[in-house]
């Protein structure tokens, strides 16, 4: 009865942390609860009338041992993983306090890639050298062998990569070899942007976009007529037009397509009703050929690039995502171009002319040649927007999408390690090697060249044919098959290959969750018991799979003064001290 109730206490307190709710003010009503639900045996709780197990201190020990038993199985698997990679990224918590988050990359024996949240460290500035510092303390206190971390990913801030003094650099002077990646997520987020900033239309266009969402959001009276024009014109309410580094307008440029005719009478209403100068001017903007095509535009190109940015978010993501997507994106992209007024059917850019004579706006473009008595056509409209804005636009995002993504360095090396394309240089792969043995200085060059030759026939024509690059280093890492015996130093290269991070989403996640957490009601929530909070959040188990019986033996691995009657019991009495059971 007394392990029950402890393992009980244990569940209610790792389903309140697992979930996110403040566990000290509710663990002890939690208990009150499964005690009036008939959980008798929360009774056996209640020692004394001070000794009840609700106190802050024992909440506090108790969440300690769960934060101890979801690490036990990482830390073991992370030591036995032949490379670890790391990402890294430091932010401020609702306290104002810098946190330092690190995330881990690492394979198991099967060759399985596993990422997982490693710890949350505060530190007192964003200096390079304090983070490489904390960075390092981690890694030692974890036992994580510091010569098989080859990979760190970062958000590409000068902290961290500075050239001379960055937090990359003082890393690599500690672990030889490790190879930086600035964020690919961040990389697309930043081209989008250059892109934008370097078409004046495109640039202004961005800020009338967060102006025309802001002039709804700010007036429950504008919301509500926006709403009863678009229930009149049976379309949807229209949301959020907010840009952001996740490229998150994708959805609300879709929106805003099909609810145009809904803001423009809305703003229109305002406009000649209400006499409002900002709805005056928002409408003098919006009205016109060149906005409605671009908001076309952007409808063809966004849901491109939301796939793009949403394959580099994904947790377990590997530099394969850059190589076999990003081409493909600018591919698609280039053939939207070169339609030009011949966009295929069904694309929205197809639809710009008939979108706008059912609008019925007259085009700022259109009321100047009126006054000059120039001809008026959408024809004419078109050519302007496609030379003044659609191709430069267009041209800029492949060119920074180019220079970001091109740029691989290192990466690029591993395509080695993937079956040969149809028109496979023997001697770029032979480079590759070569520059991947100076690298990473464990492996030795004639040895990983002789192993080469033989695994270039193993994935033409044995057992490795016909695999993705991703299943080959699979088979390769993994230290159940012959494979990493034969081949060691390409074994090593696929498990390098599969943790070096090429993105730190994972550590904005981690973020987010610690935002959750500790909130404004929650602000002196911080140091180790802030890091079991999210540990659990991150990486714990459902309930119904966590190991409470582990948890049950570290929680006797300490002096408690409950211990159950059966005087066999090993777990109550460890030690032979008559005095144990009674602090």
């Amino acid at each position: 009865m007394e392990h029950e109730a402890i393992i009980g206490g244990f569940k209610c307190l790792y389903w309140l942390v697992k979930h996110e709710i403040a566990h000290h003010t509710n663990y002890p009503a939690l208990l009150d609860l499964a005690d009036l639900l008939g959980c008798e045996y929360f009774s056996k709780l209640r020692i004394d009338q001070r000794t009840n197990y609700r106190s802050h201190k024992i909440v506090d020990d108790m969440l300690q041992i769960l934060a101890e038993v979801v690490d036990e199985p990482i830390s073991a698997a992370i030591k036995t993983s032949k490379a670890v990679g790391l990402e890294i990224d430091e932010s401020t918590d609702i306290s104002v306090l810098k946190q330092l988050d690190i995330h881990v990359r690492y394979t198991d024996k099967e060759g399985q890639l596993f990422c997982q949240f490693l710890d949350l460290v505060s530190i007192p500035d964003g200096m390079a050298r304090t983070i490489a510092e904390a960075v390092k303390e981690v890694i030692i206190e974890k036992g994580i062998p510091q010569d098989r971390i080859y990979g760190l990913g970062t958000d590409g801030a000068a902290v961290m990569t500075g050239k001379h003094n960055g937090t990359a650099k003082l890393l690599a002077d500690t672990w030889p070899g490790l190879v930086t990646v600035h964020c690919a997520a961040h990389r697309l987020a930043l081209a989008c942007k250059d892109a934008a900033d370097g078409v004046p239309y495109m640039k202004t266009f961005r800020k009338h976009l967060q102006d025309l969402y802001l002039y709804f959001r700010n007036s429950a009276n504008r919301t509500s007529a926006l709403k009863a024009a678009a229930s009149v014109l049976q379309v949807a309410a229209l949301k959020e037009v907010k840009d952001t580094r996740w490229l998150s307008q994708e959805k609300a440029i879709s929106n805003l397509q099909r609810n145009l005719p809904a803001v423009l009478a809305t703003l229109a209403e305002e406009a000649d009703l209400k006499k409002d100068p900002v709805a005056r001017g928002l409408y003098t903007y919006c009205a016109t050929y060149r906005f409605v095509a671009a908001v076309h535009l952007q409808a063809d190109i966004l849901p491109h690039l939301a796939r793009l940015s949403k394959l580099f978010q994904k947790e377990n993501v590997n530099f394969m995502a850059i190589k076999n997507h990003v081409p493909v994106t600018i591919e698609t992209l280039r053939q939207i171009k070169a339609a030009g007024d011949k966009q295929p059917e069904g694309s929205f850019l197809a639809q710009v002319n008939e979108k706008v004579n059912n609008l019925n706006i007259d085009a700022e473009e259109e009321r100047v040649r009126r006054d000059r008595g120039q001809p008026t056509s959408t024809g004419r409209f078109w050519t302007k927007f496609q030379n003044e804005v659609m191709d430069p636009y267009i041209d800029r995002l492949v060119e920074h999408l180019e220079l970001r993504f091109q740029q691989v360095s290192i990466l690029g090396a591993f395509n080695a390690l993937g079956p040969p394309g149809p028109q496979a240089d023997e001697g770029q792969a032979i480079s590759d090697l070569k520059m991947l043995a100076k690298q990473f200085q464990v492996i030795q060059e004639m040895p990983l060249l002789h192993e080469w030759q033989s695994f270039k026939v193993l994935v033409t024509t044995g057992i490795l044919k016909d695999k993705s690059q991703l299943e080959i280093m699979k088979a390769m890492t993994s230290q159940y098959d012959e494979l990493h015996q034969l081949y060691p130093n390409l074994s090593l290269l696929s498990a390098i290959a599969l943790t070096i991070p090429v993105a730190s989403v994972n550590c904005e996640r981690d973020f987010s969750a610690m935002n959750r957490i500790k909130t404004d009601l929650r602000n002196r929530l911080q140091g180790k018991s802030l890091t079991a909070c999210m540990k659990i959040s991150i990486n714990g188990p459902p309930v119904s799979k966590f190991n409470f019986s582990r948890a049950l033996e570290l929680f006797f691995a300490q002096p408690r003064r409950i211990a159950c009657t059966d005087a066999s019991c090993q777990l109550c009495r460890k030690s032979e001290d008559p005095e144990r059971n009674c602090k």
